[in-house]
């Protein structure tokens, strides 16, 4: 049975920390093939929950070591329909394989998860459309229909929460907490942005947050920013306005590239973990309200405890 559904922990208590770069860990450290960068089918395949589980037991012990709980993202950030198509999967293949990836998390949990280390469920939702581009661009309605099956399978599961990740454009998250606030589903939403701080619609960050609670009654639990570096976002921070009280999530890239750089490349750059880790400690007073910290491409295990201990001096305040 899910836990945290009605009382989100990581939302008003300590600092949590979360997992790392998953797909870019999985073909650079792992040497797995994944086809149109999708994770989730490795869970089909003889040896895949291994890996996976693997992959997320490291991030569960850096919560122990930290003495901190932890969100576990499911494996689904391609897991919509029209990723899915092109991955084989129809409707029914993806509910099933989507209910494995929370059962996945369940079991990691039941090991795991102590008074000291809560451990948090979250259904990954990831973009119709490319996460570098605001392409195959939906109206908020059209972005709530397409994405409500899947969240829809979520609240049946023992998910604790979604979290619509690497959203490009305000309609498409606003989409999102429409389908999750339908089926009774807290929801964290996250942007990522330019090398100048605005999304690849071109919105700014602030106005995408601001609208998109203007538009759902404010229903996302927080909202978080993910798939850009520190150096591209800190300035819009250092403004000081009022919605930065909204963003209580980080999982910055390792490299501080551009997107259209790192579509283009053929190795991984993986930054450095412990300036990765200073440049999130700087931002601690720009994020008053920083909840969740982990990263995104290029980052791994290696960065997040590095992040973790950096951010510990938030902890001291509690």
């Amino acid at each position: 049975m899910y836990r945290y559904r009605t009382r989100l922990p990581h939302v008003d208590e300590h600092l949590f920390l979360t997992d790392g770069g998953l797909e870019t860990t999985l073909i650079y450290h792992e040497h797995v093939e994944l086809t149109h960068f999708a994770a989730f089918p490795l869970l089909d395949r003889p040896d895949g929950k291994a890996v996976l589980d693997r992959y997320f037991d490291r991030y569960v012990g850096l919560a122990h070591e930290a003495g901190t709980g932890v969100v576990l993202e499911s494996v689904t950030w391609r897991a919509n329909p029209a990723w899915g198509a092109k991955l084989g999967y129809d409707a029914r293949a993806l509910d099933e394989i989507q209910r494995r990836a929370i059962v996945q998390l369940v079991d990691i949990r039941g090991r795991y998860e102590s008074a000291q280390t809560p451990i948090v469920i979250s259904g990954n939702v990831g973009p119709r459309g490319d996460g570098y581009r605001a392409d195959a661009a939906m109206s908020a309605a059209e972005a709530a229909d397409y994405h409500d099956a899947q969240v829809r399978t979520f609240s049946g599961t023992d998910a604790d929460m979604v979290a619509g990740f690497t959203m490009t454009y305000a309609e498409e998250a606003i989409g999102v907490a429409a389908a999750a606030k339908a089926s009774g589903m807290p929801v964290a939403l996250s942007f990522t942005v330019e090398t100048d701080g605005r999304l690849p619609s071109g919105e700014p960050l602030g106005d995408a947050i601001m609208r998109t609670d203007a538009a759902t009654g404010a229903y996302p639990a927080y909202y978080m920013i993910n798939c850009a570096h520190p150096s591209h976002f800190g300035a819009v921070l250092a403004r000081g306005e009022a919605w930065r009280h909204r963003v209580r999530g980080l999982r910055a890239n390792a490299s501080k590239r551009s997107h259209a750089e790192l579509d283009a490349l053929n190795d991984l750059d993986d930054g450095d973990p412990d300036e990765l880790a200073a440049d999130y400690r700087a931002l601690l007073p720009l994020l008053p309200r920083l909840a969740v910290v982990g990263g995104c491409c290029g980052t791994d295990h290696r960065h997040v405890g590095a992040i973790g201990r950096a951010t510990r001096s938030r902890e001291s305040r509690h």
